[in-house]
């Protein structure tokens, strides 16, 4: 379990990091302020500016010694090893901060906003002190950067400029090893940035291509969702269905009358995550079919709250879902999603492929763990599944995600109310931010899909009602969540020109 907890802190900071810093522009010389501490600064802030030294620096003995005197005596009780991983993660990912203001202060806690020296990009830190002197660091953690007046006002952008914007961010990304995959950035179907970088495999120095396939992580409920939109849509089955009427007693009977399929496919099942310890702990040979799942999730799963009465992430909700797929088309899950979702959208390097078996050009994952020696890359073949399925773990390639995403809405997978229905979240279920099988941003103009594991991180988003499409695949843990962030970014850049543009009167002679 060890190693268990140490892939999820992992993959816990690089979600933090990157969600945690906001694109900037330059924000003149308020940026490179000094960080000594004055009189003024309270307690909080004053251990804030300590801990951004520690941060810009990178040195994990330096932090060694500064935690035995500074950090209270509960949160040094915490492993070593992850207060040096948040250090190293956040070093690594912004190689150095610069101090420039407090965002915010309350009882006991500072937020300070920082600059990434790599990227220029936004990130905050919150400290938390003990209240009495002296005053030593009871937490630490990421916030939403709120970036100084100015520096946030949406550019105005044409193609041309945001394509060479995003060629300069992953031109930065890639020199310090950060990126490892594939972009794709398209107006209407039509790419106007697309490129390739990394390694697929680093034992044999075969690079990646644009056709290299990547992990999708969680992004195979997408299709899930689909191809059960499809089943609704041709009367084999019903949102409204209990469980119970495909799988009469799981997770037992009672549950499977309550749990319907709108539940499952919304995460309000009350069910929980499938890969448990005892996954973790079983041959990953064991798991080659839906069946061959679903007898693991059976043997661990037990209701966690009322259906439809919260929202909770569950990867055993959609393998479940899976079942219901081949109970209600009478194919297996993969035949189903490759006849009637693959082959239609023209997804011609997308499958959930058995990995003791040939497969050509799929990228091998990697993470990268920090010593005092310095990092290092592992990799994550013997963590992830032997084949992925309705939850999780297929192939694709950022070009078939966009063939993805033009055959869904345009109807052509499954119908226009349904289309409707898988990208709106579902508030009435208690899923704010989640459709059926769809992440939903809180402006409700973004739908897609993420995925994540150790070695792997890929992100589809759809920009309702604007014609952009977001692609971006990488091998490395973590590795995209950047890219998704600076492509939304230029969307919203690219929007706001279009609309400048076509405001703008015409011209008299």
């Amino acid at each position: 379990m060890k190693a268990l907890a140490k892939r999820v802190l992992l993959a816990w900071l690089s979600v933090c990091i990157a969600a945690a810093m906001a694109p900037a522009e330059r924000a003149g010389s308020a940026a490179n302020a000094p960080e000594q501490a004055s009189q003024a600064d309270s307690p909080a802030v004053r251990r804030a500016k300590e801990f951004v030294r520690l941060l810009d620096a990178g040195n994990r003995a330096e932090l060694r010694s500064y935690a035995k005197d500074n950090f209270a005596p509960e949160f040094l009780s915490m492993p070593m090893e992850r207060h040096l991983e948040f250090l190293s993660n956040v070093h690594d990912s912004t190689r150095g901060v610069e101090f420039h203001s407090v965002q915010e202060e309350k009882l006991n806690q500072a937020t300070v906003l920082l600059k990434a020296k790599l990227t220029g990009e936004w990130l905050a830190l919150l400290v938390t002190v003990e209240p009495q002197a002296p005053y030593r660091i009871a937490g630490l953690g990421l916030r939403q950067p709120k970036p100084p007046a100015g520096a946030a006002s949406a550019k105005r952008l044409s193609e041309h400029q945001a394509s060479e914007e995003l060629e300069a961010y992953m031109k930065k990304l890639v020199a310090a090893d950060l990126f490892s995959g594939t972009v794709l950035l398209a107006k209407n179907g039509t790419p106007i940035f697309k490129a390739v970088y990394g390694m697929a495999n680093k034992d044999f120095n075969a690079p990646n291509r644009i056709d290299t396939k990547f992990n999708l992580g969680s992004m195979n409920k997408m299709f899930t969702a689909v191809a059960v939109a499809q089943l609704v849509e041709r009367g084999k089955l019903s949102f409204d269905d209990s469980l119970s009427k495909f799988l009469p007693d799981f997770p037992d009977a009672a549950s499977a009358q309550k749990i319907k399929i709108k539940h499952l496919l919304s995460h309000t099942a009350g069910l929980g995550g499938y890969f448990s310890r005892a996954w973790m702990e079983s041959s990953r040979a064991l798991y080659r079919t839906v069946d061959d799942m679903m007898k693991r999730a059976a043997a661990d799963e037990k209701p966690l709250f009322e259906p439809g009465s919260r929202w909770q992430y569950s990867n055993t909700g959609m393998l479940v879902l899976g079942k219901v797929i081949e109970k209600a088309s009478g194919q297996s899950y993969y035949d189903y999603v490759r006849d009637n979702i693959a082959k239609p959208a023209g997804m011609i390097n997308t499958d959930c492929y058995e990995l003791d078996k040939v497969n050509p050009n799929l990228a091998v994952g990697y993470e990268k763990e920090f010593t005092d020696d310095g990092a290092f890359f592992t990799n994550n073949i013997f963590d992830h599944v032997l084949r992925g399925g309705p939850q999780g773990g297929g192939y694709s390639t950022v070009e078939d995600l966009l063939r993805f995403d033009l055959a869904l809405r345009s109807n052509k997978l499954v119908g226009a109310e349904y289309v409707k229905l898988l990208l709106s979240p579902k508030p009435e279920l208690n899923s704010p931010r989640y459709g059926y099988g769809f992440q939903i941003d809180a402006e409700g103009q973004i739908a897609g899909h993420s995925g994540g594991f150790k070695g792997i991180n890929s992100n589809l988003d759809m920009f309702l009602g604007t014609g952009w499409t977001a692609v971006v695949m990488s091998n490395y843990g973590g590795g995209a969540q950047p890219v998704e962030q600076k492509m939304r970014e230029l969307v919203r850049f690219l929007v706001a020109g279009s609309e400048s543009t076509a405001a703008r009167p015409t011209a008299r002679r």
